[in-house]
């Protein structure tokens, strides 16, 4: 387990829970909740350049390196798209989109952590 990971722990589960806790009081999505999204955004874009870092730096990643860079570019893509939707659909249901990129953040962390050890 290295750092990266639990920066994606602890800032997923912070957004996870604002923006499951607005959608649970019918808030409609707002600065707090877009900008913890993009939180988790800003701390997979860390990720993924001490990762590039790193390997230039010839560390070596374990498992399949196709698989690890494919995970982090998905991961990367899905707040933006959580983002994109609760500017389109200003209801509260797009809290709770929002809050599942979070948790789809963590898993995904957790496998790339997997994968590079």
């Amino acid at each position: 387990m290295d750092g990266y990971f639990y920066a994606v722990l602890i800032v997923g589960l912070l957004s996870t829970i604002i923006c499951v806790v607005a959608g649970v009081m019918k808030k409609a999505p707002n600065d707090v909740t877009i900008l913890s999204v993009a939180a988790v955004e800003l701390v997979l874009l860390v990720y993924l350049v001490g990762s590039i870092i790193r390997v230039a730096l010839g560390e070596k990643i374990a498992g399949e390196p196709w698989e690890f860079w494919g995970y982090i570019i998905t991961a990367l893509i899905l707040p933006v798209g959580a983002v994109y939707w609760s500017i389109l659909e200003r209801t509260r249901w797009s809290n709770f989109v929002m809050g599942a990129v979070g948790i789809t953040a963590m898993v995904m962390a957790a496998r790339m952590n997997q994968i590079w050890y």
